[in-house]
């Protein structure tokens, strides 16, 4: 029973799915672990580290011909083996497409994306791993890039007043945003239209804005904002504006699975914001909660520097791997029993996370997108 791991091709990839401190625990599940030459040195693993934990150096070929493969982004579907299982972030919502491919190519696909938010998945929630950094790093982008000190410091030649820091969405990343800034000693306030999130906010210390949207359920069962109306979007910007241009930074975390990011920081309000100010869009990749966001990358207009790169958890790329390859590991361990591979598709947390097996698309929201 073989498991690979193979180097991530991707532009701006610099994770690995596996390090060397996880490679005893698949050998104790009773795999043998083969991974691609060069496969952790980005993220700074080197070769002679997996040696060390008995893993088997190999070529790519040999990696992604495993029976098992695990890996950050979808491999091409056309260098797997027919009936291979593949373990990875598929973004299936995304590019469904690829999904099909998978399929079509006789490979068994887990999306990781997928694990339901249930207390027993908890250690294999890689969307909540990674979005923990991308948070983290989004302040830190924002810290080097605004014209003043986050902290409130009083010194000889005066007092330097402290950044305001507005987060919208209280999610994982968002939290772990408000946190960071909070930590470097700015004023923060936070936003999100669950309001079940306000003890969250306000148990890091920073000041929940509650804005009144209507009637409507703005959370969904699996824990995830829902899409607002239009009539909602619009009360919401408007309410918003006078925050977002009041603040020095602004970092927004906003986003539907498969669907466009929502507008929140239109181009009119970033014209009314304070010149020197920062605007960090995490959403940038899925079309931006900042109307004047590129993705991938960063610009200044009206004096405001709006920062849209993506994969901010790959820019961590040896903290990002070690969280990723511990979710890996326990997801793993679903898929084996008594030392072989063993699908069990009625567990709940296979079954949501199975996206293509046995030729054919299984997830009716795949299903639903490539139609």
């Amino acid at each position: 029973m073989r498991v690979g791991i193979p180097k991530e091709v991707a532009d701006g990839e610099s994770r690995v799915a596996l390090v060397p401190d996880a490679v005893p625990k698949l050998v104790r599940l009773g795999f043998e672990v083969l991974v691609e030459r060069g496969a952790g040195e980005a993220s700074g693993f080197v070769d002679a580290a997996y040696e060390e934990k008995e893993a088997r150096l190999s070529e790519r070929s040999d990696a992604l011909g495993c029976e098992v493969v695990v890996a950050v982004a979808v491999p091409d579907p056309k260098q797997l083996a027919k009936g291979s299982v593949l373990v990875c972030s598929a973004e299936p919502l995304d590019q469904p497409e690829r999904i099909r491919d998978l399929a079509q190519a006789g490979v068994t696909c887990f999306a990781l994306e997928l694990v339901p938010r249930i207390s027993r998945a908890q250690a294999m929630d890689t969307l909540s791993s990674m979005a923990n950094i991308a948070g983290y790093k989004a302040v830190l982008l924002a810290a080097a890039r605004l014209p003043k000190m986050f902290p409130l410091m009083m010194t000889a030649a005066g007092t330097v007043r402290p950044a305001r820091v507005f987060v919208l969405g209280a999610g994982v990343a968002g939290l772990q945003a408000i946190a960071t800034a909070r930590r470097l000693g700015a004023v923060v306030e936070g936003y999100d239209i669950r309001p079940d999130t306000k003890e969250q906010v306000l148990s890091l210390g920073a000041r929940f804005l509650e804005f009144d949207l209507g009637a409507g359920d703005t959370q969904d069962a699996g824990g995830y904002a829902k899409e607002l109306s239009d009539e909602q979007k619009a009360r919401q910007a408007e309410l918003m504006a006078e925050a977002i241009q009041a603040s020095d930074v602004v970092i927004t975390t906003a986003q539907v699975p498969g669907r466009k990011a929502p507008l929140l920081v239109p181009a009119k309000v970033v014209e009314g914001m304070k010149p020197g100010s920062v605007i960090v869009d995490m959403a940038a990749t899925s079309g931006g909660n900042c109307e004047l966001s590129e993705s991938g990358k960063e610009v200044v207009r009206h004096g405001v520097t709006i920062v849209g790169f993506g994969n901010l958890a790959g820019s961590v790329a040896q903290s990002a791997s070690q969280l990723y390859a511990t979710n890996l590991v326990h997801f793993l361990g679903l898929l084996v029993k008594e030392g072989a591979i063993a699908l069990d598709l009625e567990d709940e947390i296979l079954k949501a996370s199975l996206v293509c097996h046995e030729g054919q698309v299984k997830n009716s929201r795949v299903l639903e997108a490539l139609s």
